[in-house]
């Protein structure tokens, strides 16, 4: 199946449109199809005999035109060459042969349909050798009034069968095809005479019309572009009517088939008078039209039968004047159009009906001619294959901004002594999936990851190659490595998950109590620091390798983070694009956010929220090449005076020591009612960590907007709640922490833990 069937039946039927004379129009046909749709292509044009009821005969048109060898080894000299032999240059038709029911059949069809190895004897003879498999289709040159010819497609034995994509395809471009035979009148050949439209070439206003359809990106660009081509050249009112919901690739709808009006077109103003809706000026919506939103298709009913017979009808009979009914509803004046002034079109898409398009022309205007069937046929093609495709894209852009979305943060966390602000943008409506992250991860003694990287491309490798390593970094970050060593082993896993996974990465490790941040960098834009009183500096960061490269150490550097500073982390997308190169684009971030900070005075920062949109707010027109991840931190930090920190002996009367130090600070601190509380719950975890601890342990307070205690010692093992029974005399430590505390929990380090536990002041 062809990646793009809309874009190649737009490209081929623009060639074969352009083509004059029944000569070229078949060189066109073979040229345009070969070697995208087949391998191979032989044409045969009809000859009626001698009178109404003379002989029909095929002649073939031209030399057949391959690619190379449809049964492998060196290309022969002509196509013939292997069906043993070259193909016939002239073929009778028997009037009840099953050739001639292939051509009375007026549709492309493969091996899997009936008649087809009769007919393909009949044509070439049974010693001709052929692809085995679905490799050969017989698709009918029918013009409006008459079958004109048969053209041959063929693939090679290496080549995948046709499929149904396949034949809609060499169908349409049949068609088109047949349209400018029929119309050649200088043909060497006496075949039925179309007559031509006096005020229009068919050919070209189908080609021009096609490309209009074919720009359209979603369903309502489609659809409006089938309506602008259609109106007022072709008809003098079009009304789309789509599927409610429209199927998505090999879904199969449950239920009835819905129709709903999806958009409508006619003539304004002067010369509209004759239409039933009103004349003045209006716009495009429905709510002007005499239609019903809406029609449901009754399984065997008038629509139905339509809509199955795929081709555009007149509404010439009863059974077609009873399908317009039931599609635009009974009490419309719709419905009094009928005759060759209104057309009714199936939307055929790749596997199903998706819709049907109305046609209509005003009554003192020259009817719809049979010609004319042909040329809303290629309109419904075009519009049901774009509608397919936009769908088809609509379901894959929705999963991508799914997968995107789930690998990213649902929600940031509220780490002490620190606020969090973050905006991440795709590159483009049309490119929703990137490889751009960020993160924050708590780390043990109050401190914070703070982390943005970038996965090189957009497509869905780059999202899952993201999520990997935003996973693997979220691991290494729970073992408390330091940022190097985080980036060290980042490499690693990049390189195997394959040698062009390249990623840019920013680590960064934020202190409260020690107002400090260390930095490591894989290849990323440095940081820039927002000071207090204004002052804007892009730290000075080894740059390091992008992960993936290999054999890199990576390196670390330690900077202040006074209290009150905005630090401001990002991707490439964000300064860098066509129209400027990154370092510009960084200069131009600290400009920025400088002038930012002096909308609000030295002695008062911007608020994180509104200066993340202050910052995008610098990106032009041009430069949205990439997808932007934006993490802004600001400092608040611990005061000392908010901070209390004691070692203790693993011995038996640390305990009480750890009790009475408690109850001291948080005197200190104005916090007496916390203290009985505090001092159980301190009580228990030392008691737990003396009786496994061989080395000093640490017991740390911090006062922010809750009382956090924290009790550190070397031992790895985490600990476990659980349920003690009667008899045991311990296990109950933890289960009281989990009834008392706010929250608790326990961070693994390099050499031992942390079992922590907070408290609302």
């Amino acid at each position: 199946m062809l990646p793009d069937p809309q874009r190649f039946l737009a490209v081929s039927g623009r060639r074969i449109a352009r083509a004059e004379g029944a000569a070229q129009v078949v060189r066109e046909l073979c040229l345009s199809t070969v070697p995208d749709l087949a391998d191979g292509v032989f044409v045969y044009l009809a000859e009626q005999g001698p009178g109404p009821d003379g002989p029909l005969r095929l002649l073939l048109d031209g030399p057949p035109a391959e690619l190379g060898g449809l049964m492998g080894g060196a290309p022969p000299a002509e196509l013939g060459g292997l069906m043993g032999g070259a193909p016939p240059a002239a073929a009778p038709v028997p009037s009840g042969g099953a050739l001639a029911g292939i051509l009375r059949c007026g549709r492309a069809c493969g091996r899997d349909a009936d008649g087809v190895e009769e007919a393909l004897g009949e044509l070439l003879g049974t010693a001709s050798r052929l692809p085995q498999g679905n490799r050969i289709l017989l698709a009918p040159l029918r013009a409006p009034d008459a079958v004109v010819g048969l053209a041959v497609f063929l693939r090679r034995m290496d080549r995948e069968d046709f499929v149904a994509d396949d034949t809609a395809l060499a169908d349409a471009l049949s068609a088109l095809a047949a349209l400018g035979v029929s119309e050649d009148a200088d043909g060497p050949r006496t075949r039925p005479a179309v007559p031509r439209a006096p005020d229009e070439d068919r050919l070209r206003y189908v080609g021009a019309a096609t490309r209009r359809i074919a720009r359209g990106f979603d369903t309502d660009e489609i659809v409006l572009g089938l309506c602008r081509a259609a109106v007022p050249t072709y008809s003098d009112a079009a009304l789309v009517y789509l599927r409610d919901p429209l199927p998505v690739g090999d879904e199969r709808p449950a239920g009835p088939a819905v129709l709903r009006l999806r958009r409508t077109d006619r003539i304004k103003g002067p010369g509209a008078e004759g239409l039933v809706w009103p004349a003045e000026a209006v716009d495009d919506e429905q709510d002007d039209l005499d239609a019903g939103d809406w029609s449901e298709v009754v399984p065997g009913g008038a629509l139905a039968e339509v809509l199955r017979g795929v081709r555009p009808v007149f509404a010439d009979d009863r059974a077609t004047r009873t399908a317009l009914s039931e599609l635009v509803g009974e009490d419309s004046a719709l419905n009094g159009w009928s005759g060759m002034h209104a057309i009714l079109a199936p939307l055929r898409g790749r596997r199903r009906v998706t819709g049907a398009v109305v046609f209509l022309r005003r009554p003192e205007r020259p009817a719809f001619e049979p010609a004319d069937l042909l040329v809303a046929a290629q309109l419904a093609t075009h519009t049901a294959l774009g509608v397919d495709k936009a769908v088809l894209y609509s379901r894959e852009a929705f999963i991508a901004d799914r997968l995107q979305r789930a690998m990213l943060p649902h929600s940031l966390p509220r780490p002490t002594g620190v606020r969090l602000a973050v905006r991440y943008l795709p590159a483009a409506e049309t490119a929703r999936v990137g490889g751009d992250w960020y993160d924050a991860i708590p780390l043990p003694g109050s401190r914070v990851a703070l982390v943005v990287g970038d996965v090189m491309g957009h497509s869905m490798t780059s999202a899952a190659v993201m999520g990997q390593l935003r996973t693997t970094a979220l691991t290494l970050a729970g073992l408390d490595l330091p940022p190097q060593e985080v980036l060290h082993h980042l490499d690693e896993q990049a390189q195997r998950l394959g040698t062009d996974r390249m990623a840019t990465c920013l680590y960064v490790v934020y202190d409260p109590v020690s107002h400090r941040i260390t930095v490591a960098n894989a290849g990323h834009p440095p940081p820039i620091l927002l000071h207090p009183g204004g002052k804007t500096e892009v730290l000075a960061v080894p740059p390091g390798a992008p992960i993936g490269v290999g054999g890199i150490d990576f390196e670390a550097v330690e900077l202040d983070a006074p209290a009150g500073a905005t630090l401001l982390l990002y991707t490439d997308g964000l300064v860098e694009s066509r129209l400027r190169d990154v370092w510009t684009g960084i200069e131009q971030l600290r400009e920025r956010l400088a002038a930012t900070a002096q909308l609000t005075g030295p002695d008062r920062p911007p608020p994180l929220e509104e200066l993340c949109d202050e910052v995008l707010d610098m990106l032009g027109p041009g430069d949205r090449d990439d997808d932007i991840a934006l993490l802004a931190a600001r400092f608040d930090g611990i005061a000392p005076s908010d901070v209390a920190y004691w070692t203790l002996e693993p011995e038996v009367g640390s305990p009480g020591r750890a009790r009475r130090l408690t109850r001291q600070a948080l005197a200190g601190w104005g916090l007496d009612e916390l203290s009985d509380t505090a001092e159980l719950l301190v009580s228990e975890i030392v008691t737990n960590a003396v009786r496994h601890a061989s080395r000093p342990i640490t017991l740390r307070l911090l006062r922010t907007d809750v009382l956090r205690c924290e009790v550190g010692d070397d031992v790895p093992q985490l600990p476990r709640l659980r349920r003690a029974s009667p008899e045991e005399e311990h296990g109950r430590g933890l289960f009281l922490v989990n009834r008392l505390a706010r929250r608790w929990g326990t961070t693994r380090l390099g050499t031992g833990k942390i079992v922590w536990f907070e408290l609302p002041t």
